[in-house]
């Protein structure tokens, strides 16, 4: 657990698929590139079953987190479902390595892999994976960036690292995630969530990453909790530049705070830099169009248990019916992926998305956009119907 607190979130991080046919190399790629053990490696056939995530350091990219695959050639009794968890990390990433065996004579599962990559429009590299020594007999120069590397040998390691920040030196950049909205030296209050959802000893993740940015931009910063803001601003010579609350709170803490003094959500600017914000906007606006009988989909990227008073099963159900008036029916769903048929949906509304990353989020922004399905994410809708979206900043 320490380890994992003390690591950049994984959604923060530059996701790195690596594809190909089993057995290639792709487990010994990213033990290679990792410097550890990290996946399992066997002449059998179909070893990897399951994504397996490696989070690292690549200087000077930062924080990235390497994505090993099944193979993509998987004909066992299970290969179509790995086949397709495979698919599904390649709709995430930021970047495609595709290995490729020297022994491997298949000059029309390359082009095919090829093609897969540049459809998502993501930049790839193909690694020919020298086995024993024997370079690979495909003219691979004509699919793309090529580095031919021996996966055991750590001089070629480091072609295939510096292939990669090349790769990816565009993609180098913070997101914005409070810089716009401070000044250094600036005090922002920040009101810690104290309900049943927050992790016990912990800050939530979105209050840690605010928190962590606002430090970044030479910031101070005062927690508090809901029922001391009245105090708190009391204690203060000089007022909050801007406070940051819990989504759920909105409305309490906008009676209390000045309105001269900036007000904005932890969920909102999960949004700003996960996804495209002016639509999750726009999306709430639909939220008056509802009637009775319209079907809403309530998504959250992670799964946990859900408790009494949850925000998505309970306080947001309870919300959307006594903002509307009508009676809806509400469903709800947990993870990363899509599984069910969405054409009857009339909204659909998404957490904050912490735990994903901003593909993630734009690319289930497109799902519902391109069903002709308005999307909006929890803060927005809950500012949205207690007609704040106005006084807000993001």
């Amino acid at each position: 657990m320490v380890s994992e607190i003390n690591q950049t979130p994984k959604a923060l991080r530059l996701h790195i698929g690596v594809f190909g046919d089993t057995n290639a190399g792709k487990s010994t790629f990213i033990n290679a590139v990792t410097g550890q053990n990290i996946a399992l490696t066997s002449p059998v056939a179909g070893t990897t079953t399951d994504p397996v995530f490696k989070p690292m350091e690549l200087l000077p990219l930062g924080p990235v987190v390497f994505i090993d695959t099944a193979g993509l050639d998987d004909k066992s009794e299970l290969g179509q479902i790995r086949v397709e968890k495979s698919m599904e990390q390649l709709e995430v990433c930021d970047a495609a390595v595709l290995v490729i065996s020297s022994e491997s004579q298949n000059v029309c599962s390359v082009k095919e892999y090829v093609s897969m990559i540049k459809s998502k429009k993501i930049p790839y590299v193909i690694v020919a994976n020298k086995i024993n020594g024997k370079k690979s007999e495909l003219d691979l120069e004509l699919y793309g960036n090529v580095v031919s590397a021996d996966l055991n040998d750590k001089n070629d390691i480091g072609k295939i690292k510096e292939a990669l920040i090349d790769l990816l030196k565009d993609k180098i950049e913070d997101p914005v995630l409070t810089a716009d909205l401070v000044h250094p030296g600036d005090l922002v209050m920040l009101t810690a969530p104290q309900d049943i959802q927050a992790p016990k000893g912990r800050l939530i993740l979105p209050e840690v990453q605010v928190l962590r940015d606002l430090l970044d931009n030479n910031c101070m910063v005062m927690t508090v909790t809901s029922d001391n803001i009245r105090n708190a601003l009391d204690s203060l010579k000089n007022p909050p530049a801007l406070v940051v609350t819990d989504s759920q709170i909105f409305k309490e803490v906008n009676e209390i705070i000045p309105k001269d003094i900036p007000l904005t959500s932890f969920s909102l600017l999960m949004a700003k830099i996960k996804g495209d914000i002016k639509s999750l906007i726009k999306g709430a606006e639909s939220i008056d169009n509802l009637t009775d009988g319209d079907k809403v989909l309530i998504l959250e990227s992670c799964s946990h248990h859900a408790m009494d008073d949850d925000i998505a099963r309970v306080k947001i159900p309870n919300l959307l019916r006594k903002y509307t008036g009508k009676n809806l029916v509400i469903d709800n769903i947990s993870g990363q992926n899509i599984s069910i048929n969405i054409k009857d949906y009339k909204l659909a509304i998404h957490c904050g998305g912490c735990m994903i990353n901003r593909k993630a989020m734009l690319k289930k922004q497109r799902i519902f956009s391109d069903a002709g399905i308005p999307m909006t994410n929890f803060g927005v809708c809950i500012a949205y119907m207690n007609g704040m979206l106005k006084r807000i900043c993001y």
